[in-house]
């Protein structure tokens, strides 16, 4: 790199965006992810002793997989290539094949190559990465959004380690507006600026756990405000309103009024009042509830507290989780609100959930015994019969052949005639 690539690149480093800029340069500045990076785990000390083998990381977006990959480029001392899946191809992974053959021959230094977006690649892609993976020449570190042991390669799978990024808590989204005010050199630390507690409140929140999204948010904020008559740039609520497109709603995802108002959705459709329900649902939608987290309280609903009184309720819960994934919000909202209506609607049976928390209760009493012979599995070898025992003779009867009467045992030893369904009368034809 000649002075004139030295100096455009620090330019475009100096106008990068906030959050490109707050990027951690170590695990140190690091935030977050402690279930994978907290002292003592295998994955911090493989970065620190800079002796990685092939990794997958797997999270939402803003939970830090990039910024990892970063963190481990600036500590590792083997040579570090980068791409992203959605414009590169195979002559691009050849010609990184090519480098890291140089390097090793020449160097004896290994190559680590990040793939960015990695469940972009088409199969033809990910197999050309396969064989320099499998024998070592490349040490791959893929990032993805989406589920690998779906969208990546099995043998890729297979070959590296999958770690999980969680969305950032509150109070780690918090310490990463509070160090990019504090950061003299990369944030705001040489900037006289007051962010409320409200406003960061509502940053945090309306962040959802994504510290790109409250960094740039932020920056917003700090761009369109006018210092005082002191020079003093207040960020109040408005303003935090303002920079993230969404006013505050009473409302709060981490604390107790996110579980009275979820608590309520569930109360209302219970009790069958649709309109209720609806006020919850929207309330939640409009503050910015994750609305997969919706979704998925409707599908425990459907069993739960609907069941056999009504089957179909199961379907449209799913659906709508279908249609949420497949459409976005806010098209979404609608299928969310034909699910919510349905639920509510629906007869009610809790005889699937009591059903189920019954027989557990017995199994973990260990309240359990022997399979009759008659229904075990006939297909390996077994001791013999001991002769003279009627139960072990007796042969097993094919209940279509009887009119689905077989007068047979089904229940383990000590536990027959054992009852855990019992119907409602909501499920009554």
């Amino acid at each position: 790199m000649d002075l004139l690539d030295y100096a455009r690149e620090r330019e475009q480093e100096k106008n990068a965006p906030l959050a490109r800029r707050m990027r951690p340069r170590n695990l140190d500045e690091f935030v977050g992810q402690e279930h994978i990076l907290g002292p003592g785990k295998m994955l911090r000390r493989a970065i620190s002793a800079d002796r990685l083998s092939s990794l997958i990381f797997f999270g939402p977006t803003g939970c830090g997989k990039t910024a990892l990959a970063e963190v481990i480029a600036l500590t590792t001392r083997s040579s570090f290539k980068r791409i992203n899946a959605v414009t590169a191809g195979v002559a691009q992974i050849r010609e990184v094949v090519e480098e890291a053959r140089e390097q090793l021959g020449m160097h004896g230094q290994k190559t680590i190559l990040f793939v960015d977006e990695i469940h972009r690649f088409n199969k033809s892609q990910q197999d050309a990465l396969l064989p320099y993976v499998e024998d070592g020449l490349i040490c791959l570190i893929g990032a993805t959004t989406e589920n690998p042991y779906v969208e990546v390669n099995s043998a890729l799978i297979s070959r590296s380690i999958i770690y999980r990024l969680l969305p950032l808590n509150a109070k780690d989204v918090h310490r990463v507006l509070d160090n990019a005010l504090k950061d003299r050199i990369r944030g705001y630390g040489a900037l006289d600026i007051q962010l409320t507690p409200e406003a960061a409140r509502h940053l945090v929140f309306m962040a959802d756990g994504d510290a790109r999204k409250a960094l740039n948010a932020l920056e917003i904020a700090v761009l369109t405000s006018e210092p005082d008559s002191q020079g003093r740039l207040q960020i109040s609520l408005d303003a935090a309103e303002e920079s993230i497109q969404r006013k505050a709603v009473l409302y709060d995802k981490k604390g107790d009024n996110h579980y009275d108002v979820i608590s309520a959705f569930i109360k209302s459709m219970r009790a069958s009042r649709p309109d209720a329900a609806l006020h919850y649902l929207a309330r939640m939608l409009e503050a910015g509830e994750d609305p997969r987290f919706i979704c998925r309280r409707m599908m425990i609903f459907a069993s739960e507290d609907v069941g056999l009184a009504d089957p179909q309720a199961l379907n449209v819960a799913t659906a709508a989780d279908y249609a949420l994934k497949n459409l976005g919000m806010p098209e979404a909202q609608f299928s969310l609100s034909e699910a919510c209506l349905y639920l509510s609607r629906a007869p009610k049976s809790n005889a699937c959930k009591t059903a189920i928390l019954d027989a557990t209760a017995d199994i973990r009493a260990k309240a359990y015994g022997d399979v009759p012979p008659y229904l075990q599995d006939k297909s390996f070898k077994r001791p013999p019969v001991v002769e003279g025992d009627p139960t072990a003779e007796e042969p097993y009867l094919y209940p279509p052949n009887h009119n689905y009467q077989t007068g047979q045992e089904y229940m383990p030893e000590g536990l027959e005639g054992r009852v855990y369904y019992r119907q409602n009368l909501s499920e009554e034809g």
